[in-house]
């Protein structure tokens, strides 16, 4: 059994953690991030370091102790570093472009799709066929991601598609004469 909520996560400089009642606060040079702490765990700053702790030893709390303490280490990379997801488009007249507050995406279908770039992310369209996604928030700038992935999936006869861009797709053979 996984006992990852013993280490406490290191407050880098320029990040601060605050605890005030049920709510975890941290803000750093990339925005700030707040997250409900449950029932079933504390959590402490000191010396630098936020430390959860299982308030019992019931399954649950053990649970949301290994849980809360992966999350608290996700906002501190996210308000000091931030979280990026790469995309890539391939296919014949498939491009993405950034045309103001929209990511305008034209993936082989009668219209083109506009997406509205949400507040909490950025989103650069560096080439027409590659999407960079950015944000202090791991959870978010990873939806948004496969948000986008969603509207044309990478099919497996020719790769066509958006996909991640560490994703592998297993290709098939198409059908023989």
């Amino acid at each position: 059994m996984s006992r990852i909520g013993r280490n406490p996560v290191a407050i880098p400089q320029g990040v601060t953690i605050e605890v005030t009642g049920d709510t975890l606060t941290a803000k750093g040079k990339l925005g700030t991030l707040k997250m409900p702490v449950s029932g079933e765990v504390g959590a402490s700053v000191a010396d630098g370091k936020v430390t959860i702790t299982a308030k019992s030893n019931s399954k649950r709390a053990r649970m949301q102790w290994g849980t809360t303490r992966a999350l608290v280490n996700n906002m501190v990379a996210g308000v000091s570093k931030g979280f990026t997801k790469n995309l890539e488009i391939e296919g014949v007249g498939y491009r993405a472009a950034v045309q103001g507050k929209n990511l305008v995406l034209q993936l082989g279908y009668s219209h083109d799709i506009n997406f509205p770039i949400p507040a909490d992310v950025k989103i650069v369209a560096e080439k027409p066929t590659s999407i960079v996604i950015t944000g202090a928030d791991r959870q978010r700038v990873g939806q948004v991601a496969a948000v986008i992935r969603a509207y044309r999936e990478p099919e497996p006869y020719k790769g066509k598609g958006i996909r991640y861009d560490d994703e592998k797709v297993r290709r098939k053979e198409g059908k023989k004469k």
